[in-house]
Order: structure tokens, then sequence, then C-alpha cells
């Protein structure tokens, strides 16, 4: 059996392929966490993944935010599935159960920690050293303790305290519990890149949590040098282990996440935040192997395995939980009934109607549609309100004004007739000679009047066509002085905006790399909101690693 956690930072990271990313693993449970889709969003492609079986959990409160999903394949199908550590988004009879005491907690948080789709348990079977057991995994994405917003760390510490509740109790059932995924928190110090730049690193509450909840040696998560100092320390009395360190102890460097805005992956300036937590007695019986995948990228994580002797059977059935069981994936055309509202029925119809009509109308027009005749004759016509009378006649007047409007019906001709101005400025410049020519020429009125209609219009276009070729001469010489009279202003501006309009600063060279410097904002809150400052433009790393960032820094002055 191989299981697998990734914080994939998006459902989107599969780009080549859902299918193909999973399969790729060669793993029969594979959990990834921050999916950042809800429901509405979840598309087929996603949800049903031929050879494999999903469980969703959705944030419910907030948008492309958070959500965990386990991916099982056919030949691993769970016997039970869950959303939730409390047990309030499960239906009873299909739950895995197991909630011990929370009454620490009111039902307003218990709800809050469901509600942003951080956790799904899957409840399998295996064949092991001592015949048929169960097996409960636990895919979980804790939250992040904002330094901005201390609720936060509040609700943070509430949900480990809930899913060290739950881990306990389904493992005093007589389960093998795996709680796996991306705990937000590096325990120790071999598991930080600068655990020295960390203020009061032992004292994080998380850690604290850590190892109240970890079952460890005083060798493990240590080097050989400060094994020397702390050999007479204890172990801790947790009832689970970190898979990855009781495989190697001692080794640095393995990291599992990185910063992507300063490119920390590059010099593998990290920390080791994603785990697979086990209970003691399998890791020693089952587990054959745990390793972290730094070279799978897509995402600011990287994957993290875990290989065991036993063999998963597979259930018959998909749990409920199952996206397959999804209204929206079943295969089935749902019903209309499913989207619309019952409203009763106000209007009946008389028996004798053959058919029915529209349920908007009231009974007079009913009436009147089933025996117009009759309703004629019988019912006689009210004399119009004056209130009435106005109305209608308001409403005669602006129909007989459309009805107007639409028969004037515009001529072609009309879009050619040229302006009266201008056929008088140029009968204006016209020589004697040439108005006796052109009132008594073949062009004259007279001759125009006895002309056929074609050729009255053939004679229109003609003198139309002659004014606007003068007409585009002059414009043609008024703005071509114009463009001049522009190309001579153009420097004058040009160098007028540039002394307003300051491009960005040139950047200096680091000092220690003799290389530009990249420009950075301050986007905190603060007196600095806004500033631009420069810093060297290479990957963040630690301070005695050459090829990484040095530690130059400058502020960029005002009014440069």
């Amino acid at each position: 059996m191989k299981i697998v956690t990734w914080n994939i930072n998006g459902i989107r990271t599969f780009k080549n392929g859902i299918k193909k990313t999973l399969d790729s693993f060669d793993a029969d449970i594979i959990c990834v966490q921050e999916t950042k889709v809800t429901r509405d969003l979840l598309d087929e492609k996603t949800a049903i993944v031929d050879g494999y079986n999903s469980y969703f959990s959705f944030s419910r409160g907030r948008s492309g935010y958070s959500g965990v999903a386990t991916y099982c394949k056919d030949t691993a199908t769970p016997f039970l599935a869950e959303e939730g550590l409390t047990g309030l988004l499960a239906n009873q009879g299909e739950a895995v159960g197991c909630y011990s005491d929370q009454e620490e907690l009111s039902s307003e948080e218990l709800l809050a920690l469901d509600n942003e789709g951080r956790a799904v348990i899957t409840q399998h079977h295996f064949i092991g050293t001592d015949g048929p057991q169960k097996l409960t995994v636990i895919n979980v994405y804790c939250p992040r303790a904002d330094p901005d917003k201390p609720e936060r760390k509040q609700y943070k510490l509430q949900f480990y305290q809930l899913l060290q509740c739950r881990a306990e109790a389904i493992l005093s059932s007589g389960s093998h519990v795996i709680v796996l995924g991306d705990v937000n928190t590096s325990h120790r110090p071999i598991d930080h890149c600068d655990p020295d730049d960390v203020d009061n690193f032992e004292d994080n509450p998380g850690r604290k949590w850590l190892d109240h909840f970890l079952f460890e040696t005083a060798e493990n998560g240590n080097t050989e040098d400060e094994f020397a100092d702390i050999s007479q320390k204890s172990t801790s009395g947790g009832k689970f282990v970190d898979s990855f360190r009781h495989f190697h102890p001692k080794r640095s460097n393995a990291f599992t996440c990185w910063s992507t805005l300063t490119g920390a992956r590059q010099t593998n300036y990290g920390t080791r935040i994603d785990y697979i937590f086990s209970d003691r007695p399998l890791v020693e019986t089952a587990f054959i192997g745990v390793d972290i995948m730094p070279e799978v990228e897509g995402s600011d994580h990287c994957p993290v395995w875990a290989q065991l002797s036993c063999t998963l059977q597979s259930s018959p059935k998909c749990p409920p939980l199952c996206t397959r069981h999804m209204p929206e994936f079943t295969g089935r055309q749902q019903k209309l009934s499913r989207f619309l509202v019952k409203v009763p029925e106000k209007l009946s119809v008389s028996k004798g109607c053959e058919e029915s009509l529209p349920g908007s109308q009231d009974s007079g027009e009913i009436r009147e549609n089933l025996n117009p005749v009759v309703q004629g004759n019988s019912v006689a016509k009210k004399r119009p309100t004056d209130r009435e009378a106005d109305t209608n006649a308001h409403k005669a007047k602006r129909s007989k004004q459309t009805k107007t409007e639409s028969n004037a019906k515009g001529s072609l001709l009309a879009f050619f007739k040229p302006k009266q101005t201008a056929l008088m400025l140029s009968s204006g410049n016209l020589s004697p000679k040439q108005e006796e020519s052109s009132q008594d020429g073949p062009g004259s009125e007279s001759d125009t009047k006895s002309c056929p209609s074609d050729v009255q219009k053939e004679t229109n276009l003609s003198k139309v066509t002659e004014m606007e070729n003068e007409n585009q001469d002059e414009v043609e010489g008024e703005s071509t002085s114009i463009d001049k009279s522009k190309d001579c202003k153009k420097g004058p501006c040009a160098g007028f905006w540039k002394t307003i309009l300051h491009g960005p600063p040139q950047p200096p060279l680091c000092k220690s790399h003799n290389e530009p410097c990249v420009l950075r904002t301050v986007k905190k809150a603060g007196p600095n909101l806004g500033r631009q400052f420069f810093v060297c433009a290479r990957p963040q790393g630690h301070a005695s690693n050459p090829q990484a960032r040095c530690n130059f820094f400058a502020w960029v002055e005002k009014g440069k």
C-alpha cells in the first residue's frame, strides 16, 4: 500500500490532466489540500476520474479558499467516508463516528471549525499480520495563524485540539489512524531553514501542541551536535509518530514548502510543514519507508509519500460522500420540479371547459375567453371615468404620432443633395457669361425639368462630386498646415511631460554580486505603506549561501 499527501495550492495545478498526475504517483490513496474549489465550481473531469473514487470537503464561507480532497483507487475504495471533524456535516449511519468529548467548544465554534472545508476522513479495511484490521485516514489542511488577526491564532489552536481528540477517539475504538496533510507548523529547528531568525521558536503554541501530540525520543529531530546536549531529555507521551523522522531522524534541509514570492525553492530555503503521522504500532509493524518529493513542481509545496506492507481491501460500493453520488454527476437528468416552488392554485376552470387556460388570467378574462359572444351580449360596457378617458386619449395621440412618423419615408436622393449655402457660394463666384451659360446651357433649369428623372439624378450627383473634390483639396491643405504646427509643438510638449511624469528609477547594483537590484513596494499596513525600495534580485536563502540574496537594501528617495 502506498499513500501520498500534497498541498496542490489550487486544483488548477493539474493542468496536464488530473488522471495523468494521479497515475504518476502510483499510489492507492492520494490526499490533496488547498483545492480552492467550491461545489458549484467543481467540474466533472475533476470530480469523476477514471479508476478512482474521490471525496471532497468544500469551504462554505469563502470562494477560492481552503478545501481538501481524497482520491482512492477503485481497488482501495473505503467502507466509510465523512466530511469534517465534528460530525455536524455527516449523515447518520454514514459517518465514521467516535467524536469523543467536545464540550469545551460551543456549537458555533464547532460549526466554524468545519465550515472552511479542512478535513475528510476515510475508513479502509486491510489484511495485516494479525488478520483483518481497520485503517482510518484523516486528510487535513490546518489553518494558518495570521499575525495581523489574533482570532485566527485561537482558531488554529482549537482546530489542533479538535483534531487530536477525534484522532485519539478513533484510535481508541480499535482502528489504526493516519493523520496526514499540511499542518502549517514546523516542529523542530531541523525542520526550519533559519530557526534562529524566529523569535521564541520553542515557545510557539503550534510546536507545543505537536510536542504533546507526537511520541518522540530525545534523538528525533536533532542533529548530532544537538543530541549531545539534550541526551537526558525524556520521551514525550503522544500517541502518534512523525513517520518521516522515524526513518530520517537526522536529515537536514528536508523541506516541503517554499516561498514563491522570493524564489526560495531555488536555494532550498523553506520549511517542513507537510507530515504523515501514524499511530506507533502501525509505524513499527507496517511502514516500509517515507520520503519527500521535492522534484515534483506545480505548487509551493512538494508531495510526501509513505509505503506500507499491508494490502487494502476494496469496499463493494462507494460511501455516500463519494462524488459519484452527487446529483450533478450521477448521469440522470434532473426534474424541473427540483428548481421550482409549488404554488397553490387559486383559480379553477369550469367543468365544461375542455382546455385549461393560463393560471395568470383572472376570472373575468377566463369567462371572456370561454364564451366571448355571450359575454359581450350579457354584460354592458362600463362608462370610462375621467382619468381613464385622459389616459386613453393620451395613448391614442401617441399611437397616432408613431404611425405618422413611421409613414414618413425618406428618399435616397435626399442624402446626396448639396447644402444651399454651398450652392450659393459657388454661384456667387461665377462670371456673368458663366451665369448665362449656366442658365441657358444644357444644364439649365428648363432643360433639367424636361429631362427624365434618371438624368436629373446623374446631373445632381456629378455636381455634388465636383464640389466634394474641391472641398477635399481645401481640407487637405489645411490639415497639412495643422500637422506642421503639431510637429513644431511636439518637442516642447514631450519635454514638459517628461519633467512631470517620472519613469521607474534606475536600479542600483548590489554590493555583494554587483548585479542590478529589483524594485519592491511595501504592502504591509504601517508608516511605510506604499514606499518603494531596492533589494538584491537573487532568490532568498541562508546568509551562508553565496548564491542566495545578499542583505542589500535601499529606499527609493521621494521625487525620483
